[in-house]
């Protein structure tokens, strides 16, 4: 079986975790996070309403950069197809060192980190992100306010 092959595999595999109906409805909530400083991650992470999704994204996102960073997964495959990391790291990446300085962890989301530094244009594609998910989220709350959406 071909590295390619075992990557597409493992990939396939992911996605599948995604789909977990747990996993949805973290997913769902994470999008419309918004966090402005890392006092709002460190409330995020201890609020029982709020802990158990963000860290079931962050963490189910950096093991999977832990893949790709340990070469179990092809990198540039899964960057083909894992848009939706960069979503969830735009979000945190501006305070993510004074989080780990904070809660005395140094490896929270260095996975992630580590995969996406790598990447062409990291920072810019980062902020870039950051902007368009708040701009999608203020259009669909105000969809939401016309009645032309429904709530989530």
């Amino acid at each position: 079986m071909s590295k390619e092959f075992r990557s597409a595999e493992l990939i396939l595999k992911l996605y599948d975790l995604r789909r977990e109906d747990k996993m949805r409805d973290a997913r769902a909530w994470f999008i419309g996070f918004f966090p402005d400083s890392v006092e709002d991650i460190i409330k995020t992470m201890i609020d029982p309403s709020t802990s158990a999704s963000f860290r079931m994204v962050t963490s189910y996102w950096d093991m999977a950069a832990s893949f790709v960073n340990r070469g179990a997964i092809d990198e540039a495959m899964f960057m083909d197809s894992a848009g939706e990391i960069w979503v969830v790291f735009c979000k945190v990446q501006p305070y993510v060192a004074e989080l780990r300085e904070r809660i005395g962890s140094p490896n929270t989301m260095k996975h992630m980190e580590e995969l996406l530094m790598r990447q062409p244009n990291a920072i810019e594609t980062l902020a870039g992100r950051r902007e368009a998910m708040k701009r999608w989220m203020q259009a669909r709350a105000e969809m939401a306010k016309a009645g032309d959406v429904a709530d989530q």
